[in-house]
């Protein structure tokens, strides 16, 4: 169950104590995109423009981690102008590496935020990333990832009771 569980559970990615990670020794974080920051296949919208002037404010890098093909990723990124990685290959691990490594940072120094268990919180449990798990942002999701979100709830009903402290459900 260890690769299941989330290091936390934050309602949402707009709810981390970026600032408290950073202060820890965090120089790096790796965002997935859809269900994450925005509905899926939305531009970045106000509020994710806000929270990364914020965390680029506080000294964090940033990466996108996506799956997606690259003119998704990169019409999302434009206003922001960070690191991003498409076609990612989650769960893999080799893409949470390389945006570690597109940073200049050791995976110690990095944390992912992601809102998918299989393809997210797995991929950087097996990178060695501190990660947080989000709840999904909208209601859209392609069949795939909704066929997946049912077996993720089992497994979120045991990480509740065991990892009470680690969950910050508001």
């Amino acid at each position: 169950m260890a690769l299941f569980f989330p290091s936390y559970y934050y309602k949402s990615a707009y709810d981390i104590p970026y600032g408290k990670l950073y202060e820890k020794g965090m120089r790096g974080v790796i965002f997935d995109i859809d269900n994450t920051l925005v509905c899926h296949g939305a531009p970045a919208d106000e509020r994710a423009l806000k929270l990364m002037e914020e965390l680029k404010k506080i000294g964090l890098s940033i990466c996108f981690l996506s799956n997606n093909k690259e003119p998704r990723v990169k019409s999302f990124n434009e206003p922001i102008g960070a690191s991003y990685i498409y076609k990612g290959g989650k769960p893999k691990k080799a893409g949470y590496l390389k945006a570690c490594e597109k940073m200049g940072l050791e995976k110690s120094q990095v944390f992912f935020v992601g809102d998918q268990i299989f393809t997210d919180i797995c991929g950087a449990n097996a990178a060695g990333l501190e990660n947080y798990l989000v709840r999904k942002i909208g209601p859209k999701e392609e069949i795939q990832i909704v066929l997946k979100r049912i077996p993720e709830k089992p497994i979120l009903f045991f990480y509740r009771i065991f990892c009470r402290k680690r969950c910050f459900l508001r």
